[in-house]
């Protein structure tokens, strides 16, 4: 489909084959993929013009919006590093960001700049910022602004030498302890990555593809890749309700839509608008695992949609992906490796599992991250050397080849399709027994009382944890802490059962990357919050 090897050559060689076509649309506005290389060519001579030097990094904090994409390929074709930084962050958490990964330049607007004012000071490698809607002059200091329009008018310059093994990306992710991780993901990751996932999704040309997942989220930023890939053409949207996400489908004929499991559960619970289904060819999950009950309702919806259930991470981008065909059969697995990966489950000792045996789910291949920025000893964590007599290594082989283990647990059956257990670190222990908190929750999504739903443990005296749910009620119900417990009891052996219950009005709390915050939630029910509400078995 494409000679690319590089993240920018992406859209280089679909212009090429297509200039006319549209790439991108956001708003009323549209932009062809021939206009597109031209703007990203224009950033390249005016950060090249600002002395920007090889894989310096260029951090981009705004919505979706035309320039947020000129401005994360042009970056790289320049020959520096784009730093995506989710605009939902405050201040003090974009500050920690530019002065982890040294960012020299901010691409940013007017109305953000003034939230930052009072941090700039602090970051004290940032020379440049870049105003996508107004003109600026020195700022005080060694820090300058200059406007997105002066910047492209910039003499004609070349980019540096860059190769496929280059940095391209810093994604942070907010991890479930400490501060935010910088993943690196190299040009290969991230060309690699748009190949393998528009192979198995079967993109084409012909596709609109929905951008709702935030672009600082390596699923987010992966509709840009996969669909300029092909020369498709993608729909950024900010959305503030799911009600807007199906009016932007509707509006914009959109054929492929990825979301995590909470913005699903909400679309599931309103009306579609009939056109949807006609054109929607497939939707994808990622970020967790979608509830049975959820799914099920949106294949009734979508009759002529495929469902595809993925798994990933961000240091290795996607791992598996479950083909539509096998979700009847199979609808709890998480399928098994994307093509160009191999995904094996290893025990600590570092052997393979037998078939049902749980052990942690390891990448190998060409999408394996560059490690955390500037941390060693997580990256020692995360980012191991293969044993030697790991498949694919034979004997002979002497330099090592660095695998990604996940600290997720999965086990893979005898067809070699693979099921989530737990995050190691989520992991609930409780009377002896090791409950993982997705399949509590599961079950209590199959009740079908509940809009959306948590669980993890709390320390107790006797049962080591116990297990504290937070729910919230279905769109339109009342929800009774003991009409819950009950059909928990029907399906859940005594040792799962929740041990309280807590009823919130929706929705929970999200990350900055849209998925249910079961870190915060938990630190929130420790700290105390909202004891008053809480429904305890046995009162």
């Amino acid at each position: 489909m494409t000679d690319a090897s590089l993240l920018p050559d992406l859209i280089r060689c679909s212009a090429s084959r297509q200039p006319d076509a549209c790439a991108l649309t956001y708003g009323k506005q549209s932009m062809s993929y021939g206009r597109l290389q031209q703007m990203v060519a224009g950033l390249v001579s005016g950060l090249i013009g600002l002395g920007l030097q090889r894989g310096e990094r260029v951090a981009i904090y705004l919505e979706k919006r035309l320039e947020t994409v000129i401005a994360s390929f042009g970056a790289t074709a320049a020959g520096c590093v784009f730093v995506p930084l989710n605009p939902l962050l405050k201040a003090e958490q974009v500050a920690y960001i530019l002065r982890d990964c040294n960012v020299r330049a901010l691409v940013t607007s007017d109305e953000r700049l003034a939230l930052l004012k009072p941090i700039l000071p602090s970051c004290h490698d940032l020379r440049h910022v870049i105003l996508v809607n107004g003109r600026a002059g020195p700022d005080g200091g060694p820090l300058a602004c200059l406007g997105w329009e002066e910047l492209l008018q910039t003499p004609a310059r070349a980019g540096h030498r860059v190769i496929d093994s280059d940095m391209a990306a810093i994604l942070y992710t907010s991890g479930s302890t400490g501060k935010p991780k910088g993943v690196v993901l190299s040009h290969r990751n991230m060309v690699a990555g748009a190949k393998s996932v528009a192979g198995y999704l079967e993109n084409t040309a012909d596709d609109t593809l929905l951008a709702a997942l935030p672009l600082s989220f390596d699923a987010g930023f992966s509709q840009l890749t996969t669909a300029f890939h092909v020369g498709a053409r993608v729909v950024l949207l900010n959305y503030l309700l799911p009600q807007d996400v199906l009016k932007a489908m509707a509006r914009e004929k959109v054929s492929g839509l990825t979301a995590v499991p909470p913005l699903y559960i909400q679309l599931s619970q309103l009306e579609w608008p009939g056109t949807i289904g006609e054109r929607l060819r497939y939707f994808a999950n990622t970020g967790g695992r979608m509830p049975r009950e959820t799914l099920a309702t949106l294949r009734a919806r979508l009759p002529k949609s495929k469902p595809f259930l993925m798994y990933g991470l961000t240091e290795a981008f996607r791992s598996t992906y479950l083909p539509p065909h096998e979700v009847d059969r199979r609808p709890d697995s998480i399928g098994k490796a994307i093509p160009n990966a191999e995904i094996l489950v290893m025990r600590e000792d570092g052997s393979p599992c037998a078939a049902n045996e749980p052990g942690e789910l390891v990448h190998r291949g060409a999408l394996v991250g560059m490690g955390y920025w500037n941390d060693r000893e997580k990256t020692a964590e995360r980012y191991k050397p293969l044993p030697a007599n790991a498949p694919g290594r034979d004997a002979g082989l002497v330099l090592p080849e660095i695998a990604v283990f996940s600290g997720d647990t999965v086990r893979m059956d005898e067809d070699g399709f693979l099921y989530f257990v737990g995050r190691r670190d989520e992991m609930i222990k409780t009377s002896g027994y090791r409950v993982s908190p997705t399949e509590v929750e599961e079950i209590i999504y199959a009740t079908r009382l509940v809009g959306e739903c948590v669980a993890f443990g709390v320390e107790h005296p006797t049962l080591g944890q116990a297990i504290q749910v937070i729910a919230t009620p279905a769109a339109g119900n009342h929800l009774e802490a003991a009409a819950l417990l009950a059909e928990c009891r029907k399906q859940m052996p005594a040792y799962m059962l929740p041990a309280a219950i807590l009823l919130r009005q929706g929705p929970l709390p999200r990350n900055p990357n849209g998925k249910i915050d079961r870190k915060a939630l938990a630190t929130e029910f420790d700290a105390g919050a909202g004891q008053g509400a809480a429904h305890r078995l046995g009162d």
